[in-house]
């Protein structure tokens, strides 16, 4: 048994922009306010942090005294749009020097918001983005593939998915096509 005061990351879950996209289901694990907040994702797992890999096609300066920057991130099934402001510094300052466009890898968290008329927005609050080659974008397309798979040969086998099928009505034949064209854009 690990002392209660041990920190453990959750593990970067790597997702496609269209199925992040799809994304509505947001739940807190406990009750306190240092409880974890999770997405269910689609393809049937819980996730509070995920891990793109993409070009960083634009980015924008927002605000005078809480400066922040707004961006795009597009992979080979759509565009994440990307966050980072004062409670992540480092995060930041990393973005801000980046000029588009460049192939980025970002670790973040999944942050849903509803508007008035009721559409749900999904961005991503960036803890760390830094600089990668066109080898890493392909590769992370490889991974994010494989783990996609996986998780739909497991749909409906776990509570995750079991929730995932209830909250978005998966269809897993869906997402195995967006794998396997994300994949056709890879250059290996």
């Amino acid at each position: 048994m690990k002392p209660q005061s041990a920190f453990e990351r959750e593990p970067a879950r790597r997702v496609f922009a269209s199925e992040l996209r799809e994304t509505r289901y947001q739940f807190k694990d406990g009750e306190d306010e240092k409880s974890p907040t999770y997405v269910i994702l689609p393809s049937g797992i819980r996730s509070n942090r995920i891990f793109i890999v993409g070009t960083l096609t634009e980015k924008q300066r927002q605000g005078d005294q809480n400066i922040f920057y707004r961006g795009r991130v597009v992979d080979p099934t759509g565009t994440f749009f990307i966050m980072a402001g004062s409670y992540q510094p480092e995060a930041m300052q990393q973005l801000a020097r980046i000029e588009p466009p460049a192939f980025v890898a970002v670790v973040g968290k999944p942050n849903l918001y509803t508007t008035q008329d009721g559409n749900c927005l999904v961005s991503v609050r960036v803890e760390s983005i830094a600089v990668v080659d066109r080898e890493t974008r392909d590769l992370w397309v490889l991974d994010t593939a494989r783990e996609t798979l996986d998780r739909l040969d497991a749909f409906g086998t776990t509570d995750d998915s079991r929730k995932a099928q209830e909250e978005y009505g998966t269809q897993p034949d869906v997402y195995k096509k967006i794998v396997y064209d994300a994949l056709s854009q890879v250059q290996l």
